[in-house]
C-alpha cells in the first residue's frame, strides 16, 4: 500500500498494481480500445498543462464548420486503464461521433504510471487542471460554458465524478477559483464508491481513516447535482449494480437526475469501441446521445442504427 500526501490533511490511497491485477480491473481492456481507435485523428492538439518535463494535450474534435463565432456543447473524456495504462484514443470513436453530430469533443491525456510512473495523485490533479483549462479557453474553443458535460470510463470515470464531486485534490499553486465542475456527467463503468460496503473501502478506510469521504464521489453530492448517466454490465468484477443503484438513488435524493442503464451479462469495459463486433460501443452511445439531446446539447436523432437483438 503507498499513501501520498495532497493537501495538509488529505490523503488519497494507492495501490500497486501487478500486471495479472490490471488485467482483472479492466486498465487491459481500455489499453486495447486506446489502441483499436488510434487511427482516427482528432482536428488538433492543444497543450493544456505542463509539469516539469512533461507536456500534457488534449485531443479536440470540432463539428463540421465550426468556428469560435457560433459556440456550442461541449464534452470532455478522460480515458480508463486504471491509472497505469491506456490513453486519450480510447475514446475517440466516441469523441469524433460526437463531434460530427455538432458537439466539440475532447479527450484529456493525464498522468499515467506506465508513462510517467505517478499515481493516481496526479491523475486527479491533471483531470482538476483539464477543465479548468476547459472553462479558462471556452471562447478560443467555441463553447457555450453553460453546455459542458464530462465522461469518463473506468478510471477515467472516476476522474469525471471526481471533476464533479470532490474538492481539495488540486495541482500545488493552482488557481481554484475556476470551477471543475461540469453541466452534466457521464459515465462508463465507473468507481464512484469508496464508502462502507464498496469494493474499494477496506484499503481507503486504512489509508484515510474517517477522511474516506474526501475520495468518495457517491459521498459528495450537492443540489443541483448535474444531470448524470451511467452505464453499467451486470457482470462487472469491478463496479458492483448496488453501488450504481445507490447512486441513481441518492443523485435524485438530493434533487438531481440519473439514467441508469444496466447491460445483463456483460462485462468491465463492455461499451469500448472495438469490443463483440462494436455492439455494446453502438449501444451505449446512441443512449449517451439521446441523453444529450435531452439536455439541448445535441438536436435530432442519433444517426447511427442499433444493432439487431440477440436471440
Amino acid at each position: 500500500m503507498l499513501v501520498r500526501r495532497l493537501l495538509p490533511g488529505l490523503v488519497l490511497a494507492l495501490v500497486a498494481v501487478s500486471p495479472a491485477a490490471r488485467a482483472q480491473t479492466g486498465a487491459e481492456v481500455d489499453a486495447a480500445a486506446a489502441d483499436a481507435a488510434a487511427h482516427i485523428k482528432p482536428d488538433r492538439l492543444v497543450t493544456y498543462k505542463t509539469v516539469g518535463t512533461v507536456t500534457l494535450q488534449i485531443s479536440v474534435f470540432n463539428p463540421p464548420g465550426h468556428t469560435a463565432a457560433k459556440p456550442v456543447a461541449g464534452i470532455v473524456f478522460f480515458h480508463g486503464g486504471g491509472f497505469n495504462v491506456g490513453a486519450p484514443s480510447n475514446f475517440y470513436a466516441q469523441a469524433r461521433y460526437l463531434a460530427d453530430r455538432g458537439m466539440v469533443a475532447l479527450s484529456v491525456e493525464y498522468r499515467i504510471r506506465t508513462r510517467h510512473q505517478t499515481t493516481q495523485r496526479e491523475a486527479v490533479q491533471d483531470a482538476m487542471s483539464a477543465l479548468r483549462w476547459v472553462r479558462r479557453h471556452t471562447a478560443e474553443l467555441g463553447l457555450d460554458p453553460r453546455r459542458i458535460a464530462v465522461a469518463g470510463g473506468s478510471a477515467g470515470g472516476f476522474l469525471a465524478a471526481a471533476v464533479t464531486t470532490l474538492r481539495g485534490l488540486d495541482e500545488p499553486g493552482e488557481d481554484t477559483s475556476v470551477s471543475t465542475r461540469p453541466n452534466a456527467l457521464i459515465l462508463y463503468n465507473a468507481m464512484i464508491d469508496r464508502g462502507p460496503g464498496s469494493r474499494a473501502f477496506a484499503k481507503t478506510k486504512a489509508a484515510l481513516g474517517d477522511q474516506w469521504k474526501t475520495v468518495s464521489p457517491l459521498h459528495n453530492l450537492y443540489p443541483d447535482f448535474p444531470p448524470t448517466i451511467h452505464f453499467l454490465g451486470t457482470a462487472d468484477k469491478n463496479i458492483t449494480v448496488e453501488s450504481a443503484r445507490k447512486m441513481k438513488a441518492e443523485i435524485e435524493r438530493v434533487g438531481g437526475r440519473c439514467d441508469l442503464h444496466l447491460y445483463e451479462g456483460q462485462e468491465h469495459g463492455f461499451f469500448n469501441y472495438g469490443r463483440d463486433d462494436n455492439r455494446y460501443f453502438t449501444l451505449t452511445l446512441i443512449e449517451t446521445d439521446r441523453f444529450l439531446v435531452s439536455l439541448g446539447y445535441l438536436s435530432g436523432t442519433p444517426t447511427l442504427t442499433a444493432p439487431p437483438p440477440r436471440r
